[in-house]
C-alpha cells in the first residue's frame, strides 16, 4: 500500500512542479483559448495584499484609536454643531407666517414660479436649438477654414488722429543783461513789452519788437520766482524767495505800493484771475494764498498739499484755481468755497509746472519725464505727451495748439496740443562762458499773438523763438506713424 501512495506522489510532483516551481507560476498566465479573465486574484497579488496590511498593521497598531481627551474633544464639537442646526431650524420654521390662507398661497406660488424659472434658466445653457438659430457648433464639428477664430479678431482700439503740421521753431534773439538766472516771465496783455525776474534779485522790462531794455525794478532781497501783469488794471505783482509778494504801479511812479505779507517761506509761483481782483500764490509753506488785489485780504489759504507749491494758474470756469506740488499731485480748487473739488494723484515725482491752453477748457502739468494733458473741469485725464527726457520746468502753449516744453538740462520739446505728438526737439546752446550745466530752460511764456516765444534760460540769458518762415511740408515733412493704442496713464 505504501509504495502505490509514493509512486502516485512522485508522478503527482512531476506533473505540477513544472507549473508552480517557480515565483513566476503564482501569476496568471494569458490563456489565448479563453476570453473571460479570472475573477479571483492570483497567488502572487494576494501574497501582496497581505504583505502591505500586515506592514501597515504593525506601524500603526498604536494609534488606531484616538487619546481619550481628543476623542471627547470632537464628540462635544460635533454635538454642539448639530445643536446650532437644529437651533437655526427652528428658527426658521417658526418664522411669520402670513395670517390670511389667501396670502399664504400667493407666497407660495410666487416661491414656485421663481423656482421654476431658474430650473429653466439653467436649462437653457445646457439645451441648444437646432435649425436657424442654432449655435455654429449644434450640428456637429464646425468647418475651421472658413470661420476666423474671435482671439484673431483685432478689438477697435484708440485710433490716433494725425497731427497737425506745424513748422519748426529756432532762436532769432538772444537777450542779455541779467546777472543770475532768469526764473520768471510775464507778457504784457497788449504785447509791447514782456517783464523777466532773476536771481539778481532784480525785474526788467523789455521791449518785445527790438528785445531792448526798458525799465529795471529793484526792491526784493532774494531771487524773483514769480511774475504777472494785470490786464484789468495797471499793475506788476511779483513774488520771491524773500517770503514777499509786491505791487508795482507801472502807469505812475514804477514803484512798489502794496505788500502782500502771509507766507512763512519762498514764494515761489502766482497768477492773476482773469475776471475777478484776485491774486493767487504758493511757495515753500505748501498752501495756496488767494488774496483781496485791492486790500490786501487774504481771502482764502488753500491748504492740502504736502509739499512745496511749484505751479499756481487761475482761470475764469472751475475750477477756477489749479495747483501743482512737489507731492507729485496736482489739485483743483473751488474758489468760492476755499475747498478741494479734485486730486490727481497720477504723476509719479514732483509737478513743476503748469500751463492752460487759451481757447480749450483743458491744461497741461509737467514732472520728471513725464507731460499729462487734462480736462476741466473734472480733471479727467486726456493723453501723455512722450518724448522728453528730463526733469521739465516749464510749459507754455498758444493758440495755435503748439506746446512747448523746457527741461532742465538744456532740451526743449514742441508737440501738437490735440494728438500728443513731438515735431521737434532740439536743445538749447549755453552762452559763451558759461558752464554746459547751465543750459538749462527755468521758464518760458508766448506773447499774445502765439508767434513768439520767449524763454528764460540759467546761462542769465532771454531767447526768444519763432518758427522757421521758410518751412513747408515738404521742405519738412511731419515724421509720424500711427500706431494702434496709446498708454492711457
Amino acid at each position: 500500500m505504501a509504495e502505490p501512495v509514493r509512486i502516485s506522489a512522485k508522478r503527482t510532483r512531476e506533473i505540477f512542479a513544472a507549473d508552480f516551481g517557480y515565483p513566476s507560476a503564482l501569476d496568471h498566465t494569458p490563456n489565448t483559448t479563453f476570453t473571460i479573465a479570472p475573477t479571483d486574484p492570483s497567488p502572487s497579488d494576494l501574497a501582496r495584499r497581505i504583505n502591505i496590511a500586515t506592514r501597515i498593521r504593525n506601524e500603526y497598531e498604536d494609534v488606531r484609536e484616538l487619546p481619550l481627551a481628543l476623542a471627547a474633544k470632537l464628540k462635544n464639537a460635533a454635538a454642539g454643531a448639530a445643536a446650532q442646526r437644529k437651533k437655526a431650524k427652528a428658527a426658521a420654521a417658526d418664522e411669520e407666517q402670513p395670517s390670511d390662507p389667501k396670502m399664504r398661497k400667493m407666497i407660495e406660488g410666487v416661491t414656485g414660479k421663481v423656482d421654476q424659472a431658474k430650473s429653466e434658466a439653467s436649462m437653457a445653457l445646457t439645451v441648444r436649438a437646432r435649425g436657424a438659430g442654432a449655435a455654429p457648433n449644434a450640428n456637429g464639428p464646425t468647418p475651421q477654414r472658413n470661420t476666423m477664430s474671435l482671439s484673431l479678431v483685432r478689438k477697435d482700439t484708440i485710433r490716433q488722429q494725425r497731427p497737425q503740421w506745424h513748422p519748426p521753431w529756432k532762436v532769432f534773439r538772444v537777450i542779455s543783461g541779467h546777472a543770475g538766472w532768469v526764473r520768471s516771465l510775464a507778457m504784457d496783455p497788449d504785447n509791447k513789452f514782456f517783464v523777466s525776474g532773476s536771481a539778481d534779485r532784480t525785474i526788467k522790462l523789455w521791449d518785445t519788437p527790438s528785445g531792448t531794455l526798458k525799465l529795471t525794478l529793484t526792491g526784493h532781497i532774494s531771487a524773483v520766482r514769480g511774475l504777472a501783469v494785470s490786464a484789468r488794471h495797471p499793475y506788476l505783482f511779483s513774488c520771491g524767495e524773500d517770503k514777499m509778494v509786491k505791487c508795482w504801479d507801472l502807469e505812475q511812479s514804477n514803484k512798489v505800493i502794496r505788500h502782500y505779507h502771509g507766507h512763512l517761506s519762498g514764494v515761489y509761483t502766482l497768477d492773476l484771475h482773469p475776471t475777478l481782483d484776485v491774486l493767487c500764490t504758493g511757495g515753500r509753506d505748501g498752501v495756496v494764498r488767494v488774496w483781496d488785489m485791492r486790500t490786501r485780504t487774504n481771502v482764502h489759504v488753500l491748504s492740502g498739499h504736502k509739499g512745496t507749491i511749484a505751479a499756481v494758474k487761475c482761470q475764469e470756469g472751475d475750477p477756477q484755481v489749479i495747483s501743482s506740488s512737489l507731492d507729485s499731485t496736482i489739485r483743483l480748487w473751488d474758489l468760492r468755497m476755499g475747498t478741494t473739488m479734485c486730486t490727481l494723484t497720477h504723476h509719479k515725482k514732483g509737478v513743476r509746472a503748469l500751463t492752460i491752453h487759451p481757447k480749450e477748457f483743458t491744461f497741461a502739468s509737467a514732472s520728471a519725464q513725464s507731460i499729462k494733458q487734462w480736462k476741466c473741469p473734472e480733471g479727467a485725464f486726456m493723453q501723455n505727451f512722450e518724448g522728453h527726457n528730463a526733469i521739465i520746468n516749464t510749459l507754455s502753449v498758444n493758440e495755435d495748439d503748439v506746446l512747448f516744453s523746457g527741461g532742465d538740462d538744456g532740451s526743449v520739446s514742441f508737440f501738437d496740443w490735440k494728438s500728443g505728438h513731438k515735431f521737434q526737439g532740439t536743445a538749447s546752446i549755453a552762452q559763451p562762458g558759461s558752464l554746459d550745466a547751465e543750459a538749462g530752460i527755468a521758464c518760458s511764456t508766448f506773447d499774445r499773438t502765439g508767434l513768439r516765444l520767449i524763454t528764460g534760460e540759467m546761462d542769465k540769458t532771454i531767447k526768444m523763438w519763432k518758427e522757421d518762415e521758410g518751412a513747408t511740408e515738404e521742405t519738412n515733412p511731419l515724421d509720424w506713424k500711427p500706431t494702434l493704442g496709446r498708454q492711457k496713464f
